[in-house]
């Protein structure tokens, strides 16, 4: 099977261009993206929906990828609790070669197709949990073993690739494929192909977290005040909401934890 993500640069002579014609031509080829994932919306609507009526039930989200896709899986995952207020542990990221690898690439991790469903089972996944693959080739055995393991055991499955009809496609139950073409540097799938796993996971975990109840209006009510820049933003919110000046709201959100809490306090009281 012929790679859209390994074919040929639109690109010649890379090495010989200006500082400008470089940038340009990058920022040409980003131009692409939301377009390519633009084209696979019914696909996510579908996964999206599939995977809240589990997390409704209480199961979790797992996201498992290699190099790139891994990093961008974790980093998803690792911003849901202090954005939604989500415990840790709803949203889990995996990596081939483990925590190492998300800082230093760990060789030939990605090649073992038994690891992955390994590092889901020190999770004790049951049947309400859903399992993520993101791998831009389509080919890793590492993601492909581990949704191949995920869907014997009954768990839902999707994935994430760049490559339609690639053997992640094949497998996963729900599959999002953004055909974002061949990148500026022939194979270096950490540029377009890493932008559109990026957007389509922000639209994965971001419409989850809304439906599930996290944000009231267009504000992240359950966010962890977690520095002062987002005990201000959640003060200014509580302000809003309750007509009240901000010193006041600030001693109120910080009194109960949360714009949820501190909004429902004052409200009952």
């Amino acid at each position: 099977m012929e790679r859209i993500t390994e074919s040929s640069s639109l690109y010649e002579r890379l090495d010989k261009m200006s500082t400008l014609e470089l940038l340009r031509g990058i920022n040409e080829q980003d131009h692409e993206v939301p377009r390519a994932v633009e084209k696979i919306i019914d696909q996510i609507n579908l996964f999206v929906d599939a995977c809240f009526e589990r997390m409704q039930q209480g199961g979790r989200l797992f996201y498992i990828g290699a190099g790139t896709s891994g990093r961008l899986g974790i980093v998803d995952a690792s911003e849901c609790p202090p954005t939604f207020g989500v415990e840790h542990g709803r949203v889990i990221g995996l990596i081939a070669g483990g925590d190492n690898a998300i800082r230093k690439a760990v060789e030939f991790a990605e090649d073992d197709s038994e690891q992955g469903w390994k590092d889901i089972l020190v999770h004790q996944p049951t049947e309400l949990d859903t399992v993520v693959g993101i791998a831009a080739s389509g080919t890793t055995p590492y993601v492909i073993g581990a949704l191949n393991y995920a869907k014997r055991a009954g768990l839902l499955t999707a994935g994430i690739t760049c490559n339609p009809g690639s053997p992640l496609a094949e497998v996963a139950q729900y599959a999002m494929a953004p055909i974002v073409g061949p990148e500026f540097v022939t194979g270096s799938t950490r540029m377009k192909s890493g932008t559109a796993q990026k957007l389509v996971l922000n639209m994965i975990s971001t419409s989850l977290m809304i439906k599930l109840g996290h944000v009231k209006g267009n504000k992240m009510v359950d966010m962890q005040l977690s520095n002062e820049k987002l005990v201000d933003r959640g003060a200014k919110m509580v302000a809003n909401e309750l007509q009240l000046d901000l010193e006041t709201a600030k001693e109120i959100l910080l009194q109960n934890g949360s714009v949820r809490k501190a909004i429902e306090a004052y409200q009952n009281k």
